[in-house]
C-alpha cells in the first residue's frame, strides 16, 4: 500500500513508469486472450486477488484496502494522472510557512458526503484525531507522527483534541507540523489523512464500515455491495452523484470480484466477463505478446520477515539469516516463477522511486547490491548459525497469502533452501491475505513472505518500518544504529538534504549487512486490459489505482 519532491529532496523518477493508462487502439485478430468485452453501460469489470481486510480509514493498512478507499473517498489532495498532488477536497493550492511547519489549507465549500452533509473542517479534523488516538490502534497512526503531538496521542500522552490540526472556520483548516517534512503534500493524498464523517461513525459504533451501508462517503464512487472485512468476494462502486465533480466521472459503475487464481481469471476475461485481471507466472509469460497485456511497476519490495521476538527464536542468529538470504537466487525467482515484469531487489528500498538530490543518482542503484545470491556463503553462514545455535538441522513454516503468485514464491523458496542449506526443512504456509495480516501482526509465524508499497515516493517509507518499534516491524528486528541513521534523517537532517540522504544510505546498509529482512522483489503487476478502457490510473507509490477518469470507449 505511498511522495514528496517539492523540498527537493527526492525526485519521483517513478512517475516515468506511471500515470494513464489509455489503452491500445490496435487489436489483434487471433488471440484469445484479447477477446475480453467491455460492456456499453459504462460499467467496468474487475478483477482482484485478494478480499478486502477493511472498508475503515482509520485502520486500513493494504493494497486492496487502500486503492478501494482511494476511489469512495477524497481528501485534501488527490494524485493527478502524473502523480503529482492537486487539490481535491482543497479549493486551492495549501499555504506553507517559511518554516514547513504550519500549512493553511482553504477546502471547497461544494464537497458534499453522500448522505447530502457538507465536508467541512471538522470532518478533517475528527478523522486525523480517530485515526492517532490510541483506542483505534491504528497501525498507520506512525504516519502522522510529523504532525504536532501525535505520537504524544498516540502513546497516550496527550488528548486527541492537542492535535496539530484545528478548524478555523467551516471550510478552512490550519495544520501544524512538529517538524518540516518534506513528503507532506502527498501524506494529505493518502487515505489515511482523508476526512470522516463524525455523526456516521459514531452513530454506528463497532460497526462502522464493516458493511457499506455503514459509512457515508465523499468520493467519487460510493462502495455498494461490501458485506463484511477479509470475507465478502464481490462490491461495488457505483458514481456518486453528490460529488463535487462528478462531469468528470464517466464509469456508472465498477464491479469488482475476487479471484486468486490466475487461470480463473484469464477465463474471465476471455469470455468477456472481466475487463482488468491480474496474470502471474506461465500465463504472464504466455501472454506477454498480447495487445492487451500491461507491466504496472510498483514501487513495492517483497521481502523475508524473521519472527525474532522471542529471545531464544533462532532468527534472531545473524548467520542463520544471511545464510538463508544468499542462499535465494533472486533472477531466477523473477523470471521463471513470477514471469509477470517484477525485477530482482537489491535492498530495502526499490528502484525508481527517488534520486539523491546532488548526483541524481537512483537510490537503489547507488547503494549497490545489498542481496546477492552465492550458494557458498549460504553454506558457510549455515555452518556458522549451526554452531551457535548448538543444532543440526531446523524446521521451520514459511507464511504467505494463498494468491497464486505467493505460493508458487514460497514453493520455490522451499526448493531453494533445502537444496542449498541441508538440514533445513520448510513448510510452505498459504493463508487468506487477512489471516495473514492477523498473524503478522500477532507475531504468529516463523518466516513471512511480506512486503511493503511505498505511502509516499520517499526512501523513509521503507526504512521508517524497521525502527524499534514500530507496529510494521513483525519480526522485530531492532539495531541502534539503524534507529539513530532513521532518527537523524527525519529531525537533525530533515532540512539538509544532502545529510538526509546519507543518512538514509546508512540505514538501508544497516539493516542489508545484517539481513534484518531478506529482499527478494520488486513488483510489476501484470495485467491483461480491455482495449475498450481507457484513463486508468496507476500510481507506482501511494493509493495504487484511481478510477476516476477511466471510461468505457464505445
Amino acid at each position: 500500500m505511498r511522495n514528496k519532491l517539492a523540498y527537493g529532496i527526492v525526485a519521483i523518477c517513478g512517475l516515468v513508469l506511471a500515470g494513464c493508462y489509455g489503452g491500445s487502439s490496435s487489436s489483434t485478430d487471433s488471440s484469445s486472450s484479447s477477446s475480453g468485452k467491455a460492456s456499453d453501460n459504462g460499467t467496468f469489470n474487475l478483477v482482484v486477488s485478494q478480499e478486502m481486510p477493511t472498508a475503515d480509514l482509520s485502520v486500513a493498512t493494504d493494497t486492496i484496502s487502500f486503492s478501494a478507499l482511494n476511489n469512495v473517498y477524497e481528501g485534501i489532495y488527490r494524485l493527478d494522472k502524473d502523480n503529482k498532488p492537486q487539490p481535491a477536497g482543497a479549493s486551492e493550492k495549501v499555504k506553507v510557512s517559511d518554516d514547513g511547519k504550519t500549512y493553511t489549507v482553504k477546502l471547497r465549500e461544494d464537497a458534499k458526503w453522500s448522505n447530502g452533509d457538507p465536508v467541512t473542517a471538522k470532518d478533517y479534523v475528527y478523522g486525523w484525531q480517530r485515526t492517532v488516538k490510541p483506542e483505534t490502534a491504528s497501525e498507520y497512526a506512525y504516519l502522522f507522527e510529523s504532525v504536532e503531538n501525535a505520537a504524544d496521542i498516540t502513546a497516550g500522552k496527550k488528548s486527541p483534541d492537542e492535535l496539530g490540526i484545528k478548524a478555523v472556520g467551516d471550510y478552512e483548516l490550519e495544520i501544524t507540523l512538529a517538524k518540516a517534512t518534506p513528503y507532506f503534500d502527498y501524506l494529505l493524498a493518502f487515505p489515511s489523512f482523508f476526512p470522516q464523517n463524525q455523526k456516521v461513525v459514531e452513530a454506528n459504533g463497532k460497526d462502522y464500515a464493516t458493511k457499506s451501508d455503514k459509512a457515508v462517503y465523499n468520493g467519487p464512487f460510493t462502495l455498494e455491495g461490501f458485506d463484511g472485512p477479509g470475507t465478502d468476494t464481490e462490491w461495488e462502486y457505483k458514481k456518486n452523484d453528490d460529488y463535487w465533480d462528478k462531469d468528470d466521472v464517466k464509469l456508472s459503475s465498477i464491479k469488482v470480484n475476487v479471484v486468486k487464481e490466475s487461470s480463473t481469471a484469464l477465463n474471465l476475461f476471455k469470455d468477456g466477463e472481466a475487463d482488468d485481471i491480474i496474470l502471474s507466472g506461465e500465463l504472464a509469460q504466455q501472454n506477454a505478446n498480447e495487445s492487451t497485456y500491461k507491466s504496472f511497476k510498483e514501487a513495492r519490495t517483497s521481502y523475508l520477515e524473521y519472527n525474532q521476538r522471542d529471545a531464544d527464536s533462532p532468527f534472531k542468529n545473524e548467520n542463520l539469516r544471511k545464510a538463508i538470504s544468499y542462499a535465494i537466487n533472486r533472477k531466477s525467482l523473477v523470471n521463471q516463477v513470477l514471469g509477470d515484469g517484477s525485477v530482482v531487489s537489491t535492498g530495502l528500498v526499490p528502484s525508481g522511486m527517488s534520486k539523491n538530490p546532488e548526483t541524481d543518482e537512483d537510490f537503489a542503484k547507488e547503494a549497490g547490491n545489498l542481496a546477492p545470491y552465492d550458494k557458498k556463503k549460504a553454506k558457510e553462514y549455515w555452518e556458522k548459525a549451526k554452531k551457535e545455535l548448538n543444532i543440526d538441522s531446523l524446521s521451520f513454516e514459511l507464511m504467505a497469502s494463498d494468491t497464486d503468485s505467493s505460493k508458487k514464491v514460497i514453493e520455490y523458496m522451499q526448493s531453494a533452501l533445502e537444496e542449498t542449506l541441508p538440514g533445513v526443512t520448510v513448510k510452505p504456509t498459504p493463508v487468506p491475505f487477512s489471516v495473514r495480516l492477523d498473524r503478522s501482526n500477532a507475531g504468529d509465524f516463523d518466516v513471512l513472505l511480506g512486503g511493503w508499497g511505498a505511502d509516499y515516493a520517499d526512501p523513509s517509507s521503507f526504512t521508517d518500518l524497521f525502527v524499534t518499534g514500530n507496529s510494521y516491524n513483525r519480526g522485530r528486528w531492532s539495531n541502534k544504529e539503524y534507529d539513530a541513521a532513521v532518527e537523524d534523517s527525519a529531525n537533525k537532517d530533515a532540512s539538509d538534504e544532502n545529510a538526509r540522504w546519507k543518512d538514509l544510505q546508512e540505514a538501508n546498509k544497516i539493516i542489508s549487512d545484517e539481513s534484518g529482512v531478506a529482499p527478494l522483489y520488486q513488483l510489476s503487476e501484470a495485467h491483461l486490459i480491455n482495449e475498450k478502457v481507457k484513463g486508468i490510473v496507476h500510481h507506482p507509490a501511494g493509493a495504487s489505482w484511481d478510477y476516476k477518469w477511466t471510461y468505457v470507449e464505445k
